[in-house]
């Protein structure tokens, strides 16, 4: 009875056509998918193998997006809203960003944060947030140094160069690569998914630059005559929240939020075409076809299709270096959404089977990370959620 009052709902509210209706069309087929589908997968094994104990490391956490562990055993926590919680041991300190532009409305606000590879030496930070106006709003990328518990000024070192009118499907995620460019995944706006396959708009893409902000003169598409086309590594995106290096294979690992249906796991490389929207395997909100194409020459099929829709959040890779769940080694390991579990994928040999891994942790997953002695921190999603470990005994 519930959901089909909320549909009466829906309905009136779609008449609106604002950017709340969109986010409450996006939360009530989430809603909807968590009561009437199920994702089966193939019967495995229990993972992880090894015995393990849960440990609180942070609570009472407002809308957090990522998390990182610095060397000396701190974690730093972004919330939406502009807050970095500082954690050490049972003690959590909330402090305030001051962000130019922080737009937090909708799916936007403060979203990822790592670390510089020369971090111990330039307590450096980076940061994603959303900037702007509903009018006008864009994903930028900052960073700051982090002293004695106080932030720097973050400073902005490159803005997505589309601006958009919605407070939605921002991506968001950065990856460092061993090369010491950084990976950043730029969301198709919602109802600019078109632009995916527009070379000269950074929506729906997947931007390499370096870490000053320049551009690395070896992109795919650094020759082209408009400049808001060199930074495009990868197109055809929607909403990749999930990006990592696997080291051992030496390739980058993407996931991405299809709509209804049609959530992706990819191998990304330079100057593919990921198919959005020509190509997909899922279904608008309201169940109308968003295309008639599941394939198209030139545009590459997703490793992995999840129909009906996990909602995949965070991914961490867990390679061969990781040695306290070896049962878990060259695997990604997913948070989620609408399924609300932590899944691992196997990639050794392209395996690509999937199992359910820490059942006893549930709910809106947000994001997950490892810790330098291989342990597994899983991160919650709304208001009071927490961050938890995962230790091996």
């Amino acid at each position: 009875m519930l959901i089909v009052t909320k549909l009466v709902e829906l309905n009136k509210m779609l008449s609106l056509n604002t950017s709340k209706a969109l986010a409450y069309k996006q939360w009530l087929f989430y809603i909807a998918c968590g009561v009437f589908y199920s994702f089966s997968l193939a019967k495995a094994e229990a993972l992880p193998l090894e015995s393990y104990k849960t440990h609180i490391l942070a609570s009472g956490l407002q809308s957090p997006w990522s998390m990182v562990e610095l060397p000396d055993g701190r974690w730093l926590i972004t919330e939406r809203d502009g807050h970095v919680v500082i954690v050490k041991g049972k003690t959590q300190v909330r402090v305030k960003l001051n962000l130019d532009g922080l737009y937090f409305a909708g799916q936007g606000g403060l979203l990822d944060i790592l670390l510089a590879p020369d971090y111990s030496q330039s307590k450096t930070v980076f940061f994603t947030f959303a900037q702007g106006t509903l009018k006008s709003n864009r994903l930028v990328i900052a960073k700051a140094q982090f002293n004695n518990n106080v932030f720097s000024k973050p400073s902005i070192i490159y803005t997505v160069a589309t601006d958009k009118g919605t407070p939605q499907h921002y991506a968001g995620r950065a990856l460092i690569l061993p090369d010491n460019t950084l990976l950043i995944s730029s969301g198709d706006g919602f109802d600019y998914r078109e632009h995916a396959q527009v070379i000269t708009s950074q929506l729906g893409k997947i931007l390499r630059i370096n870490l000053d902000g320049t551009l690395p003169n070896d992109n795919p598409f650094i020759a082209h005559q408009n400049p808001d086309a060199h930074a495009v590594f990868s197109f055809g995106h929607r909403n990749p929240q999930g990006l990592v290096f696997d080291y051992d294979a030496k390739r980058i690992v993407s996931h991405e939020h299809g709509p209804a249906g049609g959530d992706e796991l990819n191998f990304i490389n330079a100057g593919m075409n990921y198919g959005w929207p020509v190509i997909t395997y899922g279904k608008d909100y309201s169940q109308a076809l968003i295309s008639p194409f599941t394939q198209y020459k030139g545009m590459q099929q997703p490793s992995l299709n999840w129909t009906p829709s996990i909602a995949p959040s965070g991914m961490v890779y867990y390679g061969s270096k990781h040695t306290a769940f070896t049962s878990l080694q060259q695997q990604v390991l997913i948070t989620t959404l609408v399924d609300r579990k932590v899944y691992a994928v196997n990639l050794a040999n392209n395996s690509l089977s999937q199992t359910a891994i820490f059942p006893e942790t549930s709910g809106r997953l947000r994001d997950i990370a490892i810790t330098k002695a291989g342990n597994i921190a899983i991160l919650g999603d709304g208001k009071n959620a927490t961050l938890v470990l995962k230790a091996a005994n």
